[in-house]
């Protein structure tokens, strides 16, 4: 695939920067004065010249741009990353490096630009893939998926790890309306778009990613018409830089796992759940989420082949989440426990409680519910099932997990929960039965 790039510089070596490029084969769209994509951006210039650039812009995949703050400004970042375009910063000197770090650019001289357009991702080929992919996964009914995958992700922070929070719900997203953060920015899809591009990196993903305190997020498509986006071959390169950019990946998918298009089509086409059923087959770790009702554990048991199916050799720890008796009568555990012990042959079974006012509480202030109420009852099964299922606590890197769990506790009573739990985490999971 040919790279299209815009260059936007008033020095002298930018045509022949230009050059240099389409004897590599590279599409120079434009080359055009400094100043000029940041004043398009801003709305400064008007008429055709504001339009041709924008074009050009719109179907880039690299922009070319001086380091300098009348040239590469916040109003032009964002556009870009509206674009899926990536930006090369020309910095002369230490000034025009900072800039383009506070950016999170990728920076170069003018004469090893070419060079850095040409193989932009040497961190992400360097980097080992060394993190962990958690898919948590539900069927359909709205079993509480979304919650647990940020409850769990925030639960994994707390211990001092880089985490991330990725929505890749090609049916109902919903990662950011919890959690009140905005969903017009670039996030998965445009991750998805560089990997393919081969243009992503950890610097890349930091950048884009929107941070839910410790925890950095990808946000979903803010429309399920945007489904095209997430291709199976784009969602597994960018869950392969994922796991070189942070320890633990906590993945959102949608329920259905059914590859209807496939039958009825022998077209390589896009298909719906292909994104759900790549990160399942990547996933190392599956979380899958019960309904606590006659509705939703027959629905689990009914989909639990092809779930099975799906993750191939993958770890599955079964939760059932909203346990409750009004719904299965006396000893409504020990009937779910036995349902599935039945039927599909599961005995290990983590339960949540049903906790409606700390749910509702983390949907009233737009917050996942670890820092609403750390010591609801939800709270309390989540970080059991941290602890027991997915990893015990691990050595904390440095200073910065300290530096993390202070903040948390700063105003809420999280970070002092967090203490007690490190320090009886393994004495519960030897002393508590898996209930």
């Amino acid at each position: 695939m040919t790279l299209g790039v815009v260059i936007a510089s008033d020095r002298v070596g930018a045509h022949a920067l230009a050059e240099r490029l389409q004897d590599a084969d590279v599409d120079v769209r434009l080359v055009v004065a400094a100043h000029a994509p940041a004043e398009a951006a801003a709305d400064a210039i008007t008429g055709r010249e504001a339009a041709e650039l924008l074009g050009a812009l719109a179907g880039a995949d690299v922009l070319v741009v001086e380091a300098a703050r009348d040239t590469l400004t916040a109003q032009l970042v964002t556009v870009c990353d509206r674009f899926g375009v990536r930006i090369v910063a020309l910095c002369d000197g230490a000034a025009g490096r900072r800039l383009a770090e506070m950016f999170g650019v990728a920076a170069s001289e003018l004469d090893d630009a070419s060079l850095e357009i040409l193989a932009p991702g040497p961190l992400a080929r360097m980097a080992t893939p060394d993190g962990r992919v958690i898919a948590v996964w539900g069927p359909s009914g709205a079993p509480g998926r979304t919650t647990l995958a940020i409850e769990i992700a925030g639960e994994l922070a707390r211990d001092g790890r880089r985490v991330g929070l990725v929505d890749a719900d090609t049916h109902a997203p919903s990662v950011a309306l919890l959690t009140g953060l905005a969903d017009e920015g670039p996030g998965f899809a445009a991750a998805c778009r560089a990997a393919e591009r081969g243009i992503l990196t950890n610097a890349e993903l930091e950048r884009i990613a929107v941070p839910l305190g410790d925890v950095a997020v990808l946000t979903g498509i803010n429309r399920p018409g945007r489904w095209p986006e997430l291709t199976s071959v784009r969602v597994e390169g960018a869950l392969s830089h994922c796991r070189s950019w942070v320890d633990e990946v906590v993945i959102d998918v949608a329920a259905p796992l059914e590859r209807d298009e496939e039958i009825v089509s022998d077209l390589d086409g896009p298909r719906r759940n292909a994104a759900t059923l790549a990160v399942l087959s990547a996933a190392d770790t599956v979380i899958a989420v019960v309904s606590a009702d006659p509705v939703g554990v027959s629905r689990f048991v009914r989909a639990y082949a092809d779930l099975r199916a799906a993750v191939g050799g993958a770890r599955i720890h079964v939760v059932v989440n909203k346990t409750r008796s009004s719904t299965l009568g006396f000893d409504a555990r020990t009937q779910v426990r036995r349902t599935l012990e039945r039927y599909i042959g599961i005995s290990d079974i983590w339960f949540v409680p049903w906790d409606p006012k700390a749910a509702d509480a983390a949907v009233l202030q737009a917050q996942p519910i670890g820092l609403v109420t750390p010591r609801s009852a939800l709270s309390a099964a989540v970080r059991r099932l941290v602890g027991e299922a997915i990893v015990p606590p691990v050595p904390v890197r440095g200073d910065s997990a300290r530096a993390r769990r202070a903040t948390v506790s700063s105003g809420t009573d999280a970070g002092v929960e967090g203490e007690r739990w490190s320090r009886r985490a393994g004495r519960s999971r030897r002393a508590t039965a898996r209930v």
